[in-house]
């Protein structure tokens, strides 16, 4: 527990990366603005500056984007809602973006802090009713509209059609693999990542509202049986007993 809540030691040290959500999502929007003629990408990040300028070292050689970064926490302790106001409050002082064609791409979830709700308010700050969550797969039709592949159970997808922009897609796993690094991407990109980080805007997204009772590590639980003289279709039938438990 620190000054402002539970917190994990040494933060600062641990290596900066793209979440995996987050990375499908700009890859996709990526190879999307390429066959859309006069798209743009931005990526909105909130982190430490120190850490965006760490991580912008390889994200940007990946693909052409315009950074608007935040410096604030992005650890696990952090409240969904305020982190959603914020990237709304950004989202609509983009200089010249025309939110009736706009489509937020994010991570349907993150590897930090997996509360699966931050797009969704996000959806609903910037007045976007048509929201996709767990998106797999997007296809624009001749027509224009949208045609998107959504998880459901049972390794199944749901097939939904929207008209078109504006929309957000909570992006899972997405079809595109990760880009090879592209030095001449990369600098182009930093020309404007550099002073980006600089006009970085200092956020507070902390879980004011929340109260932890309780912050442990997780507990490692092993436990051992050790037996001689099983035949395999014994020991087959004691893992599949155990895995149906």
């Amino acid at each position: 527990m620190g000054p402002a809540g539970p917190s994990l030691k040494n933060e600062m040290m641990l290596p900066a990366v793209l979440d995996p959500w987050a990375s499908h999502a700009l890859y996709e929007a990526a190879h999307l603005a390429r066959t859309m003629p006069g798209s743009k990408v931005w990526l909105v990040s909130v982190g430490p500056k120190a850490k965006l300028q760490q991580l912008m070292m390889s994200v940007a050689q990946k693909v052409p984007f315009e950074l608007v970064a935040l410096d604030g926490l992005a650890g696990g302790f952090t409240g969904a809602f305020e982190c959603a106001q914020a990237l709304a409050a950004t989202i609509k002082a983009i200089p010249g973006l025309d939110r009736s064609k706009l489509l937020v791409f994010g991570g349907w979830e993150s590897a930090s802090r997996g509360a699966g709700v931050t797009m969704a308010v996000l959806g609903e700050q910037l007045g976007i009713l048509d929201q996709f969550q767990g998106v797999d797969e997007l296809t624009v039709n001749a027509d224009g509209s949208l045609r998107v592949l959504e998880r459901i159970e049972g390794g199944l997808h749901q097939v939904s059609v929207c008209l078109g922009p504006p929309a957000l897609l909570g992006w899972a796993t997405g079809n595109r693999a990760e880009p090879p690094n592209n030095p001449q991407v990369g600098m182009l990109n930093m020309r404007t990542v550099m002073p980006a980080l600089q006009r970085a805007k200092p956020i507070q997204i902390g879980a004011d509202q929340v109260t932890y009772a309780s912050v442990n590590l997780p507990k490692q639980l092993r436990e051992t049986r050790i037996v001689k003289d099983l035949t395999p279709p014994r020991i087959a039938t004691e893992l599949v007993a155990w895995i149906k438990q």
